[in-house]
């Protein structure tokens, strides 16, 4: 090979280049080279897949840097691309880029460069550099300096000579000569690679339009001027600069110069500091039997024997120093009162982790197996990882980062990539579609998670009409699909904290991240390929939860509630369960979860910890054989009688994966370290690795004395539910989160739903149906008060007082504002609290939510009255603010109220929902008198034909595969939701009463469909006629039949009965029989002249008779 690419920016050049790694590195193989360089600009987020696809493809990676480099002079950087030669060069390149992202986003200056120069090669990166732009410039005197200074920096430093077909290049090209020649520096030809192929151009500059916000319209958008940035071949490269062979020779030269060797799986745990005269081993087996002694108080052989096994295990692998670092940062959540999860993975099986408390699930007692977490036979580094409430998580950071210094501590970056439709909507603004036909383009895309274009194009018919035949959308498409998968932008791991023995830039470049923590440029497969220790400090807002239930406990009842020590039999808290009550109960909420409880009917701790591991696709199919098998409707059956001490508990499910390994130490005599291996060999369900695994455990079984035909049916078994086992050790952890809020529900339950309507604050939703069950349980939700509520729901009395910060429009800087007044001086009217509040929070906005919320019903002053006063109440404050007491204190505005619904939907504009009243109770009198159910009520008597006056909340027209239209809606009493549907046949009679905002009598019938019940609509009656109700309660419709055995006349009446359901009672006369009949109040109809005429056209004119 006579030429290497020593240019090359990635797709991790964010938006800057649309080089895929992956292609780049095929398409350098198919052109024969045999070394490529990656020089993305500042950064190196795409070293180690680089590193790892030259590797695979037997091609010599060269690890660069295109190095923004700060001139102090002239206040401005330049490009310098930068060639690690060896390790120390490339941990030079780490330590610039860090300096870059972390101390210098301008660009790092030369004098900081000189200390990170050894091992580096340098270029000029062509008509940007610094170089190349003072001889532009014609300041040959300057640009002979700076040429010094980088000879004098570096070793080796080259001007680059390129040819992308621009006039800057072609000056240069007059003017380099004799400036190399001058000044005795080696030249090298390079190409700036920002795209594979000629043919992507266009792509690559859509991308620096997407980056930069502009359209390909745009005259003054960043783009190259030319389509000669592409990957070139050898030849066209020697083509190029066939005048300057030295220049082609170099390359090579540089190339062979660049050996750069990445190490990984280095161990680079930090060392915990232990006192002076002890190991740190020795010291791990001191403290966890201080804390064996301090869990078990005496404890027993079995006790003993464990830790004993475990700490041997955890010394051979050299993981002390882990736990012992893990065990100081849960040392410190205990004692700053910082609640932590009982676990979490496989983590919970270990004593060492119980006895140190970073768990607080016994193994012992739940049968967990060590070797789930640590296998002697086959070593990996220990996965611990921690769940803290949310809103702590960040001190617990901090608390690791100021242990072992800033620059050993960092969380991981992550990359937000061109989803599908991000990718169409981003394309087509650039290329200058109008935002309806964006629009319509991003929503064919069929919304999958993890859809790709190619998969959106032949799945819906719509996208390729959309498409085809349109040159404009061919182009956005087929653009779209080169930039799909890009990385965009990047952000923080959501739990992820590497800590490292030595400062990370030896290993890892860093990059500003949050609270002074640095952010690893490398994403975490990359950091634990290296060797690095990645922990997960998980922020659980159910530990949120739990930490301000027990606060509110404390503030109401005065009991400190030890969560870690529940009783696990509580009999209110399995009622709870039995009754799928489990809203705001962590694994336990959804609504096929809640049916699986109800159905389950738990009444021990071990039945949670089943159902959360059933509860998943694949051994969901086994849930109803487990739960007739504990009603005992199912004879349990075993394989061999031996399987019974293990899958007894699971009714003769394998539902843990710890029960396959029991099963092959067992039966196999494996030791559990060679069982964990067979149960991950069989879960990927290889045939080769099936087939011998089948040999092992089967001779294995026949040393033990089980005949071959037993052995082969239970290592069928063990296939069959290999990928379904779950893991026990995170089953029972995170059980005991969910029986732990459980528990609190049943027994505390006030504060619970306070507390659970705090963490939804901001989610509108949430809050409506918190509310609704809180009220369904017979606790007041009082509207938000100036003077008594706070940031969060609080209890007061036996209720709960609304959040401050759930008003709509009211921002935390508002609220901040109000309590700080507040807590001065309780605000006695409207205008006081516009004076003293500051100006910025006092907008007509703001005070129109505090006025709607029922923020301020505290001066006494209705909601209208308040609303029309708030014009005079900003006038007076402002000019009070200037003129002080001179300006006489306004009045209350005295008008004509709103109307009942018109104040409560300004209540709804406040607040997203209603909270004081409902649109429905004016009809609750209504309702009783007439003997129609409420939703609660419906929902009870599910199947039978119902009725009900309900609030129409949203509806949503779809088209079925014959194109007829129906609906689905949602609708609402006082106190329940439903979800309904409106099928075609019915839609056709009411689409017009299927407006948002309406009140309607709505009948049907009840099914449960997917988990939920769901009503069936077959009618809905507005009720805005039922204002004549008091003119015509006692409004009665006769009607005469020749007998009650004519059912088809029958039938064809009650039909019209329901069809104009109403209030007016209905009597049937059955002339045969002589027979006069009430009908059921369900029966009562609106007598209007469209429902008698009906009735009169079936009946008889003279058959039908309405009497007041």
């Amino acid at each position: 090979m006579k030429f290497v690419h020593l240019q090359c920016q990635t797709v991790f050049s964010l938006l800057k280049s649309a080089c895929k790694i992956d292609e780049l590195v095929v398409r350098a193989k198919e052109l024969g080279f045999s070394s490529l360089a990656i020089t993305d600009e500042n950064v190196m987020y795409g070293v180690i897949p680089f590193y790892k696809a030259c590797k695979k493809h037997g091609i010599q990676p060269i690890i660069g840097l295109t190095a923004s480099i700060f001139s102090e002079e002239e206040e401005k950087s330049y490009p310098l691309v930068l060639l690690a030669e060896d390790e120390i060069g490339y941990q030079n390149l780490l330590k610039i880029s860090s300096s870059i992202m972390t101390k210098s986003k301008e660009g790092i200056p030369k004098k900081w460069l000189a200390h990170y120069a050894k091992g580096l090669i340098a270029i000029s990166p062509g008509k940007d550099g610094e170089i190349e732009q003072l001889l532009l410039e014609d300041k040959e005197d300057q640009a002979e300096e700076v040429a010094c200074t980088y000879q004098n920096m570096f070793d080796n430093f080259y001007m680059s000579l390129q040819h992308h077909a621009i006039q800057d290049e072609l000056l240069l090209q007059e003017k380099l000569p004799e400036f190399i020649s001058k000044v005795n520096v080696p030249v090298v030809a390079t190409n700036d690679v920002r795209y594979i192929n000629q043919s992507d151009a266009l792509v690559h500059e859509c991308l620096l339009s997407v980056e930069s916000g502009t359209k390909m319209t745009d005259p003054d958008r960043p783009r190259l001027k030319t389509d000669q940035y592409y990957l070139k071949s050898s030849d066209e490269m020697e083509a190029l600069f066939s005048h300057t062979e030295e220049a082609i020779y170099n390359t090579v030269k540089i190339a062979e110069r660049c050996k750069v060797e990445i190490p990984f799986h280095v161990n680079q745990l930090p060392k915990f500091p232990v006192p002076s005269n002890e190991t740190n081993d020795t010291y791990l087996r001191r403290v966890c039997e201080e804390g064996l002694h301090k869990r078990y108080g005496t404890p027993k052989e079995v006790h003993i024997k464990r830790l004993n096994h475990e700490l041997n295990v955890i010394s051979s692998m050299g993981f002390s120093d882990y736990f012992l670092i893990v065990w100081d940062f849960m040392k410190y959540a205990h004692e700053n009162h910082i609640l932590t999860g009982p676990g979490r993975g496989s983590a919970a099986g270990s004593l060492v982790s119980y006895v140190l408390e970073i768990t607080d699930i016994d193994p012992i007692e739940y049968d967990l197996l060590f070797e789930r977490f640590l296998n002697p036979e086959r070593v990996t580094l220990p996965d611990i990882d921690i769940d803290f409430p949310d809103i702590r998580r960040d001190e617990m950071i901090r608390y690791v980062k100021d242990k072992y210094g800033q620059l050993r501590v960092a969380q991981i970056v992550t990359f937000g990539t061109l989803a599908a439709k991000a990718a169409i909507r981003d394309i087509a603004r650039v290329m200058g579609l109008p935002p309806r036909d964006i629009d319509i383009f991003s929503k064919l895309i069929p919304s999958k998670l993890g859809i790709t274009l190619k998969d959106a194009y032949e799945e819906s018919q719509s996208l390729r009409e959309f498409i085809q035949g349109n040159l404009l959308h061919e182009r956005v498409f087929e653009i779209a699909k080169r930039v799909e998968g890009l990385p965009r932008h990047t952000s923080i791991h959501a739990a992820g904290v590497i800590m490292s023995q030595e400062p990370l830039t030896g290993s890892v470049a860093i990059q500003e991240g949050h609270n002074d923590v640095y952010v690893t440029q490398y994403p975490a497969d990359a950091l634990e390929e290296l060797g690095l220790l990645k922990m997960d400090f998980l922020g659980l807002r159910n530990l949120t939860l739990l930490e301000n239930i027990i606060k509110f406990i404390v503030k109401k009842t005065g009991k400190e509630i030890d969560i870690r020590n529940l009783p696990l039999q509580d009999e209110k808290t399995f009622q709870l369960l039995g009754r799928g009550d489990t809203t705001g109960v962590f694994q336990l909420e959804s609504g096929g979860m809640r049916n699986v409880l109800r159905g389950l009917k738990p009444n021990e701790f071990e039945d949670i910890v089943a159902v959360n591991s059933l509860y998943r696709p694949g051994p969901m199919e086994q849930i109803p054989t487990f739960i007739e098998s504990k009603h005992g409707k199912r004879k349990i059956e075993y394989l061999h009688p031996d399987l019974k001490p293990i899958l007894e508990r699971t009714y003769g499910v394998i539902v843990y994966q710890e029960q396959i390994m029991q099963i092959a130490s067992k039966l196999a005599g494996f030791s559990l370290g060679e069982a964990d291996l067979l149960r991950r060999a069989v879960s990927k369900k290889n045939r080769d690795i099936l087939d011998q695994e089948r040999q092992h455990f089967v001779q294995g079984c026949l040393r033990n004395g089980y005949d071959e035909t037993s052995a082969d049916k239970i290592y069928d078994l063990i296939v069959r539910f290999a990928n379904y086992g779950f893991n026990r050790s995170h089953a029972v952890a995170y059980s005991m989160i969910g029986y732990q809020l459980a528990y609190l529900k049943a027994n505390y339950t006030l504060e619970f739903m306070t507390a659970l309507l705090s963490s939804a604050i901001g989610n509108e939703d949430k809050i409506v149906q918190y509310i609704r069950e809180t009220k369904r349980k017979g606790f007041h939700v009082l509207p938000p008060s100036l003077q008594k509520s706070g940031y969060n729901f609080q209890i007061e009395g036996n209720a709960i007082r609304y959040s401050l910060l759930s008003i709509r429009n009211i921002g935390m800087a508002t609220v901040t504002a109000l309590l700080e007044e507040r807590e001065s001086k309780m605000f006695e009217d409207l205008f006081e609290f516009c004076l003293r509040m500051p100006a910025k929070f006092v907008t007509e906005r703001n005070l129109e939510a505090f006025v709607w919320s029922g923020c301020f019903d505290d001066f006494g002053i209705s909601r209208t009255n308040l609303w029309k006063s708030l014009k005079g109440a900003l006038e007076y404050a402002n000019l009070a603010r200037d003129l002080g007491d001179a300006v006489p204190k306004s009045k209350y505005v005295q008008g004509e109220e709103l109307s009942f619904i018109e104040q409560l939907n300004k209540e709804k504009e406040a607040l997203g929902f209603y909270l004081s009243s409902y649109p429905t109770a004016q009809y609750v009198k209504l309702a009783k008198e007439l003997e129609i159910p409420s939703l609660a009520q419906a929902m009870r008597n599910k199947k039978k034909v119902q009725r009900a006056i309900v609030y129409i909340t949203s509806v949503r027209v779809i088209r079925t595969k014959k194109l007829q239209k129906m609906a689905f809606i949602t609708f609402c009493d006082q106190n329940d939701e439903m979800e309904a549907v409106v099928f075609p046949d019915t839609y056709i009679h009411f689409s017009d009463k299927l407006q948002e905002g309406a009140i309607v009598l709505v009948d049907g019938t009840i099914e449960l469909r997917n988990h939920k019940l769901q009503w069936i609509v077959n009618g809905l009656y507005p009720l805005e006629e039922m204002d004549v109700y008091e003119e015509k309660k006692d409004a009665s419709v006769y009607v005469k039949l020749p007998s009650q055995y004519e059912k088809k006349l029958l039938n064809q009446v009650t039909k019209i009965l329901f069809d104009y359901s109403g209030f007016a009672k209905v009597l049937i006369y059955y002339e045969k029989e002589h027979k006069m009949v009430q009908l059921s109040r369900s029966l009562s109809i609106h007598p209007s002249e469209k429902c008698l005429g009906t009735l009169r056209e079936i009946v008889g004119e003279e058959n039908v008779v309405v009497k007041i």
